[in-house]
């Protein structure tokens, strides 16, 4: 029992020095605070030097600038500067071509699908008994001029089943084909034998036929680029050789004589 003073008086002592040792650090602390708020005051209040360029900069620019001032130098900037506004102008001239080519593309396409007017006037029975002679009629109503199509041979399909089957066709006379200058109108025939066995019967005792007209469409004589596909079809029920008008319109209820083709709108 009789450690317990001494133990006190020593942690006491102990606590003392430690406590002494703090407000020492203190005190230490606060002088060094005031010496770096006195030095950022002398800095603030301290004028200010302009900063030096280091000589080897100061050359540097010296030899550019002096590039500059010399006539290979100026030669340069003024060569880079004309390459510049040649490429703007180079490209300003395409764009320019461009718009233009696109709005002469869309001027001949007007007048291809609009200006041009294809017409089937007529389908007859041809005198061997087993084909037909159909008359194609083309007007130009442009009027800017003339249009120069080329006519290709024109193709005849009848319905068979759920499939188009092309059959023969011809031009009725020869070099019927070719390019022609049209100014107003012009016609020309076909001939084609529509040999199909099992044909589609949409309308009692008549062939489904379509009947395909392109056409290659220029303003120009000699055009190179500036040429239009025009593509025409026609849609027509045609009476075939041999058949019986009197069970056509028996079955169909059609009063008169049964027409040779029975034109339809494009489908």
């Amino acid at each position: 029992m009789s450690e317990g003073p001494v133990d006190k008086d020593a942690l006491i002592r102990d606590l003392r020095r430690q406590l002494a040792a703090a407000q020492s650090e203190a005190r230490l602390l606060q002088r060094r605070l005031g010496a770096g708020r006195e030095l950022i005051e002398e800095l603030r209040a301290a004028p200010r030097k302009p900063t030096a360029v280091p000589p080897r900069v100061a050359a540097t620019l010296g030899r550019r600038l002096g590039l500059l001032r010399s006539p290979a130098g100026l030669g340069v900037v003024v060569a880079v500067m004309l390459a510049f506004v040649v490429d703007a102008g180079v490209g300003r001239y395409q764009a320019h071509l461009v718009k233009q080519q696109r709005q002469a593309r869309l001027q001949l396409e007007n007048a291809a699908m609009r200006s041009l007017y294809v017409e089937l006037k007529r389908i007859v029975p041809d005198p061997d008994g087993k084909s037909f002679r159909l008359t194609l009629s083309m007007q130009n109503t442009s009027p800017a001029g003339p249009l120069y199509v080329m006519l290709n041979p024109v193709a005849v399909y009848v319905q068979s089943g759920m499939i188009w089957q092309q059959v023969p066709s011809r031009p009725a006379e020869a070099g019927g084909a070719g390019v022609i200058t049209l100014v107003n109108d012009y016609a020309y025939d076909v001939v084609f034998t529509p040999d199909v066995a099992k044909w589609a019967e949409l309308i009692p005792g008549y062939m489904h036929v379509r009947i395909q007209d392109d056409l290659l469409v220029s303003q120009k004589a000699q055009p190179g680029d500036d040429v239009v596909e025009r593509r025409t079809p026609f849609y027509v029920y045609l009476k075939p050789h041999g058949a019986d008008d009197a069970d056509i319109k028996a079955r169909s209820k059609m009063s008169g004589t049964p027409p040779v083709f029975i034109p339809m709108p494009p489908h």
